[in-house]
């Protein structure tokens, strides 16, 4: 006798005393130390429920309650998933009632009169079956845990392979690579005064970053020239949109989805004067909520070609923009988020001094007073 099968839990319940103390007698030769017996049916659930026995001998014809009462009692109060093998006893031979045992619950019969040597193969193999039950279930779970963790370990690969490619595309003019994790930082803390669940905030955290890897297909004569941009530079400049998005384009992940929405849209302006000349409400959400916070950080952050300003003439610039640049609503959402010292991420710290509105702005887009663009205008990242 398995020394582990010999510790399982049965319950008999039969009306009948006589047959329920010849099953003791067989199941205590067999080595079966943990046995429990009823002859009122009745009794049967709630044994079940303090028991929570490994194995059931049931009979089936029995008073007060019969053995398919029984089980369509217990059956419901089996936990998802477990095996709980039901032995019926019964003297009957008939298909059909076989048919509905099985369908009540039944996974063996054992006729009346009992044989010791058959009784005991039948709870042998039941117990066995419900132990290699356990056993793989116990498998199934580790290999879930696995694959949990394999996927949580690509999961994190692919993010971190995803920051490092938004990292790449700003390193020429921020050495730092701090710009792409702030804008990411602001624009989902932004994102989650608007209202957004907690879900499209963290997707906008992962998608911000991006907004500028089209920055890759830039030459460097254009985006680190310190001086005024030609009208052809310029154009060559605003590229970097339509770059990045086709970088990003064709995915059927959420959040690449949504950072080719920004790449693509987080240099349109309010008024309609932007890239791709949208308009107002039509200019994509995540579009009007980078435009902010990456306009507010190229101003607030050094970079090779321009000086920064404080964060209040920072902050008062941006509210200037509120209805021409940008949305209204994002702005003041904006504001109201942004402390009086600026949004500290962990990154490089914002430098005092003030350039003037037109040299502290990154390459990219412009604001109106801007000098380093065509005819004038330098450009936000």
């Amino acid at each position: 006798m398995d020394p582990d099968l010999g510790t399982a839990r049965i319950l008999l319940v039969d009306d009948e005393d006589s047959h329920l103390q010849l099953l003791r007698r067989i199941l205590e030769r067999g080595g079966y130390s943990r046995i429990e017996t009823t002859a009122d049916p009745r009794r049967a659930l709630p044994l079940f429920t303090r028991l929570e026995p490994d194995l059931i001998l049931l009979d089936l014809d029995m008073p007060y309650l019969d053995g398919f009462q029984v089980m369509e009692q217990i059956t419901p109060r089996v936990p998802e998933g477990t095996y709980l093998p039901i032995l019926v006893l019964t003297g009957e031979t008939a298909q059909d009632v076989k048919e509905r045992a099985l369908a009540s619950g039944a996974r063996d019969f054992l006729s009346k009169p009992f044989e010791p040597t058959e009784v005991l193969l039948r709870i042998r193999n039941l117990l066995e079956a419900r132990r290699l039950h356990f056993r793989l279930q116990a498998q199934n779970e580790r290999l879930e845990d696995l694959v949990r963790e394999r996927t949580r370990e690509l999961e994190e690969a692919r993010l971190e392979i995803l920051e490092r490619l938004a990292r790449a595309a700003e390193f020429r003019d921020d050495e730092t690579g701090q710009h792409t994790r702030r804008v990411g930082d602001s624009a989902a803390l932004l994102a989650a005064a608007l209202g957004r669940d907690a879900a499209e905030v963290e997707l906008m955290r992962r998608a911000a970053p991006l907004h500028d890897v089209g920055k890759i297909g830039v030459p460097d004569r254009i985006l680190l020239k310190p001086g005024r941009l030609t009208e052809e530079e310029f154009g060559i400049m605003k590229r970097h949109t339509v770059i990045g998005a086709r970088l990003l384009s064709g995915s059927r992940v959420k959040l690449l989805q949504l950072a080719e929405e920004i790449a693509l849209y987080h240099h349109e302006r309010w008024d309609g004067s932007g890239y791709a000349e949208l308009e107002a409400d039509a200019i994509p959400f995540s579009g009007r909520i980078v435009a902010v916070v990456d306009a507010f950080d190229a101003m607030t952050h050094v970079r090779p070609y321009k000086p920064a300003w404080p964060v209040p003439d920072a902050a008062a610039e941006i509210e200037r923009q509120s209805g021409r640049q940008f949305d209204p609503a994002v702005v003041q959402a904006f504001l109201r988020v942004l402390p009086p010292e600026g949004f500290d991420f962990g990154g490089d710290p914002v430098p005092a001094g003030n350039g003037g509105a037109a040299a502290a702005l990154d390459r990219g887009a412009s604001l109106p007073q801007d000098p380093g663009g065509p005819g004038g205008g330098s450009s936000l990242s």
